[in-house]
């Protein structure tokens, strides 16, 4: 098979999908791969690093694009690309489709195989490829909050850990996954007061057993939400809803009841975020102000890591994506339902039922049709 990564080209993005070592893994395994000419530059990987492990390195990007039959990205395609989606290829990468019908639409018209980094996941169980990346936006989203409540980016000027004679930080954080937890880790080693928010009664009393000093945990009630917010420095929301929009949970309102100077981070911006006034923003233009708080909404957070998340990121995929290359789409989701569970879009038709859902769009079972 023809495994294809081009550079990306979404603002501030220098991850790269396929790094020197899994591109030696596919050719090893016999598979051809193409990068696009200095794709992995941002994270440190250089054309040579390829090479050296028998990868070819092309000059234009819609080469990689039209010769590839398996595409492995960092994040989804955006429009400029679509243009060169190759028809009936295989396209694995982040790809939010709950938050994006343009894209979902190109995808069914190409008849592009969509498996979403985002979406892979064994029954019962977490979500492999999605968890690296929390990781890193979960620890990334403190560090945030701490600099942006400087009074220099509009922030309160409150140290999160606080001082002799001022009190620590009162940090809320909406969700208790992944990210919640590596925000969590963040905070309490900076000595913030944390308040988490969540709807998993397991998960908030594992939280708060592992830290029995300066946290509490409250479960997710309109009331509670409100309440913590108002008297919040730094929040830090990161619902998550599996394939779907992220659900609103910080409206307006709560906005205008809140301190000038208080700090908002959405880690949920790519699903459409958990806050009414959330709108996507980028590593070089990273916040705005709305109702007088902070709002920092980068969509591509761990991108500001890029050499950390891009392995990270790899050593969690090359199996799929190994999987999937060396078995094809259809055995590879006949035998792996963590696969099966990743595919969104497959032959024109949409397979994963919350986007289809999230777009009023015709949805149709996978195992009908392979």
């Amino acid at each position: 098979m023809i495994i294809g990564c081009v550079k990306e080209i979404k603002d501030d993005e220098y991850r790269v999908g396929i790094s020197p070592e899994s591109a030696k893994t596919y050719i090893e395994h016999g598979h051809e791969v193409l990068i696009e000419k200095d794709a992995g530059l941002g994270s440190g990987f250089s054309d040579q690093m390829y090479k050296d492990y028998g990868a070819s390195v092309v000059n234009n990007a819609s080469v990689v694009w039209q010769q590839a039959d398996l595409m492995i990205k960092v994040k989804e395609p955006i429009k400029s690309e679509y243009k060169d989606l190759k028809e009936g290829a295989m396209l694995f990468t982040y790809l939010h489709l709950a938050a994006d019908k343009e894209l979902t639409q190109a995808l069914l018209d190409k008849k592009v195989t969509s498996i979403a980094y985002e979406t892979v996941q064994y029954p019962g169980q977490g979500l492999p490829l999605l968890k690296p990346m929390s990781v890193i936006a979960g620890r990334l989203a403190t560090q945030q909050g701490a600099k942006y409540l400087e009074r220099t980016f509009g922030g309160k000027g409150v140290l999160l850990s606080g001082v002799d004679g001022s009190h620590p930080a009162e940090v809320m954080i909406v969700g208790a996954g992944n990210v919640a937890r590596n925000a969590i880790y963040m905070a309490y080693g900076m000595g913030a007061h944390i308040t988490v928010i969540g709807n998993n009664v397991e998960q908030l009393q594992s939280i708060a057993q592992d830290y029995p000093e300066r946290l509490q945990v409250l479960m997710a009630t309109p009331e509670n939400i409100e309440q913590t917010a108002i008297k919040a420095d730094l929040l830090i929301l990161s619902a998550l809803v599996v394939g779907a929009s992220a659900p609103v949970l910080i409206t307006r309102d709560i906005l205008k009841k809140m301190e000038p100077g208080t700090v908002m981070v959405d880690v949920s911006v790519d699903q459409g975020g958990c806050a009414e006034t959330t709108r996507p923003t980028t590593h070089h233009d990273p916040i705005y102000i709305e109702e007088g708080v902070v709002h920092y909404c980068v969509a591509n957070m761990p991108g500001a890591v890029p050499r950390s998340a891009s392995l990270a990121l790899n050593y969690a995929t090359l199996p799929f994506a190994l999987e999937i290359a060396n078995k094809g789409i259809m055995r590879s989701v006949k035998e792996n339902e963590a696969i099966y569970n990743g595919v969104n879009t497959y032959g024109g038709h949409l397979v994963y039922e919350p986007i289809a859902s999230s777009h009023n769009m015709k949805f149709t079972q996978l195992s009908d049709i392979i």
